[in-house]
């Protein structure tokens, strides 16, 4: 494991494998990190075929800098995009798992000629929306008033800016231009994140290079011996249209 330093003096722990064009970067969901069994599955697949493979912890996550709770999604795709800039060469494809695939579309606007495609995993465009609405009306009282609450079921500190970033940076509010191709898995008894997510980044997003593939028993995690295969399917499939 190895340490980049942002600009703040922060540390943001990753692992990177030197291999051919195009990359791979693999981004982790809210609260995950990057030894889950879809990073370490897609980095074994992906090194097999000699690509260059990273994957990171977002600051407040796994061994990187700071807590949970000082961070927003705007920190967060800055983690990305200093990764994309300082750490990979040449084109790159990015996975984004769960909210990862809310920041991998943030990079894709942010660095478009640096993208090659996308493959969200589970993507939680815009998750901070649907979160509000599921919270407990204690929570999300407390966080207008005090701009800070825990969410027990997640066992997580959530805080008003983290909702104010959310909005601020949104992506599927507006039509979303990108015209690489883009493969976007989702299990149909997903119960954290709506398929019908899956759908409308389809609908806004101008590719028309654009998948879904509905896996009809599989839940979020995506992390079964046949969602893992599907995933590697996709990044042949991804370099086949590249």
């Amino acid at each position: 494991m190895a340490f980049f330093k942002n600009k703040l003096n922060q540390k943001i722990a990753y692992k990177y494998f030197k291999g051919k064009s195009p990359g791979i970067i693999f981004i982790h969901g809210l609260t995950s990190d990057m030894e889950g069994k879809k990073a370490l599955s897609i980095q074994k697949y992906v090194i097999k075929k000699g690509l260059s493979f990273l994957r990171f912890d977002c600051r407040g996550h796994g061994k990187s800098y700071g807590n949970f709770h000082n961070f927003t999604i705007v920190d967060w795709k800055n983690d990305l995009l200093d990764m994309i800039d300082n750490i990979t060469k040449g084109p790159q494809i990015l996975i984004g798992s769960s909210l990862g695939g809310w920041l991998m579309m943030l990079a894709a606007k942010s660095r478009k000629s640096k993208i090659a495609g996308l493959i969200g995993l589970a993507p939680a465009a815009d998750a901070t929306i649907y979160l509000m609405n599921e919270l407990p009306k204690k929570v999300c009282n407390e966080i207008q008033k005090k701009g800070i609450s825990k969410f027990n079921k997640w066992n997580i500190i959530l805080t008003k800016k983290f909702f104010q970033d959310g909005k601020k940076n949104l992506v599927l509010k507006h039509n979303f231009s990108f015209n690489k191709p883009v493969i976007l898995i989702h299990g149909l008894q997903d119960k954290d994140v709506s398929p019908e997510i899956s759908r409308k980044i389809l609908k806004k997003i101008s590719s028309n290079k654009v998948q879904i593939r509905y896996l009809k028993n599989s839940g979020h995690r995506l992390s079964t011996y046949n969602d893992l295969k599907t995933i590697n399917n996709a990044i042949d499939n991804i370099l086949d249209l590249i």
